[in-house]
């Protein structure tokens, strides 16, 4: 009876043997089809957002040894006030500055032939001109005038006011490091350079390239805001047209739209200290749905952005209201 059981027992376990052998291994695989289902559905769901790849030569500065003019003049511009700045510069200062220059070294070279002691042994003695006066007078006015409409207009661009539903971003300069924080979407990163190693491993150039982007939707206003921790620090992406003091105790604020997607390279302006020179920015510009799914991905939320816009929304149909029964 003993063995009976027992025979009866090791066959139950032998069965449990071999149904969890077929069983498991079809689990396993079950499992990991699950997993990527779930991992290749997981992009589609947070937008799918991917790190942009740098694009040689936009938004970053050229090598002497690649082109020696580009690298001495301003590099191209992807914001409407930075096509504009280039724009006067290239059209309106420098044909001013070569004209004048060339008309004050043709005057140089004139006086000196024609008023040298050897030529003109008996020097003049006129005192005045009225007509040279006059025109060395209202020339540069009309030179100055010239300048001045451009001049006026892109400074007032550059501090146009960001409205309302702008997408506010913080920049926090460090010594030696930037952070920056999205209080609409609860996110907030620090940026530091990546090493030689890593640059190059990643594909971007040394001592522009960081371990956390500054990452922004493009074609929409932004509000950037920078201050400082310790020191007086400069956010500045020479791409961008975009350049601003980081003060301690002081909010600078200042809006910017960027043109097309890509990756736009600055560093710190204002000497800071002894790593001044290792401060990079790297500023990320993506569609709006590859920037919801880098907020999602950073931990950040969605909705307080979305309430903002609904306040704005909410006081601008209150201010139409008021203005209805006025008219």
């Amino acid at each position: 009876m003993g063995q009976a059981f027992a025979r009866m027992k090791f066959g139950i376990l032998a069965l449990m043997a071999a149904v969890l052998a077929v069983a498991v291994p079809q689990m396993a695989v079950a499992q990991e089809a699950g997993v990527a289902e779930a991992a290749e559905a997981a992009p589609e769901a947070v937008g799918g957002y991917t790190p942009m790849a740098p694009t040689e030569g936009k938004g970053m500065p050229t090598a002497y040894e690649d082109d020696a003019l580009a690298s001495m003049t301003f590099q191209d511009q992807y914001s409407q006030d930075g096509q504009y700045a280039l724009w006067m510069h290239d059209w309106i200062l420098m044909p001013v500055i070569t004209v004048m220059s060339l008309f004050v070294l043709g005057l140089l070279i004139y006086v000196g032939l024609r008023f040298n002691r050897r030529v003109n042994p008996m020097p003049s003695k006129t005192t005045h001109n009225t007509l040279i006066e006059v025109v060395w007078t209202v020339l540069p006015v009309i030179i100055l005038v010239v300048i001045a409409v451009p001049s006026i207009t892109l400074l007032a661009r550059q501090y146009e006011t960001p409205p309302a539903d702008a997408i506010t971003i913080k920049t926090v300069g460090y010594q030696w490091y930037w952070g920056y924080e999205y209080p609409d979407h609860d996110v907030e990163i620090i940026s530091n350079m990546l090493t030689e190693e890593e640059a190059v491993a990643s594909g971007q150039p040394f001592q522009l390239a960081v371990d956390n982007r500054m990452v922004v939707p493009v074609g929409v206003p932004l509000r950037i805001q920078t201050t400082a921790a310790d020191v007086i620090h400069a956010f500045a992406v020479p791409s961008l047209w975009f350049k601003q003091d980081a003060v301690p105790g002081r909010l600078n604020e200042r809006m910017l739209v960027i043109d097309e997607p890509g990756v736009y390279y600055g560093q710190c302006s204002e000497l800071c200290g002894a790593l001044h020179g290792y401060m990079p920015i790297t500023v990320e510009a993506v569609p709006m749905e590859q920037f919801e799914a880098w907020v999602v991905s950073q931990g950040g939320s969605l909705t307080a952005a979305e309430e903002v816009v609904e306040a704005v929304a909410d006081d601008t149909s209150a201010a139409e209201a008021v203005e209805e029964p006025a008219a």
